[in-house]
């Protein structure tokens, strides 16, 4: 169950960060694609959770 609840956020991250990314301030900008890379890293470890609960 962990690992869904991993991907939801990762992904939530992922679009959030992309909307950071459209705004004219650049740390803004900055900040959303740290947050994107931060919800990458989430879904990532919620699909090694998931493959590791089918061994």
């Amino acid at each position: 169950m962990g690992e869904i609840k991993d991907r939801l956020k990762g992904n939530a991250n992922q679009a959030i960060g992309d909307m950071k990314q459209q705004s004219a301030d650049p740390e803004m900008r900055d900040e959303g694609a740290a947050q994107k890379l931060k919800g990458t890293g989430q879904d990532l470890k919620g699909k090694v959770k998931g493959i590791i609960n089918d061994l």
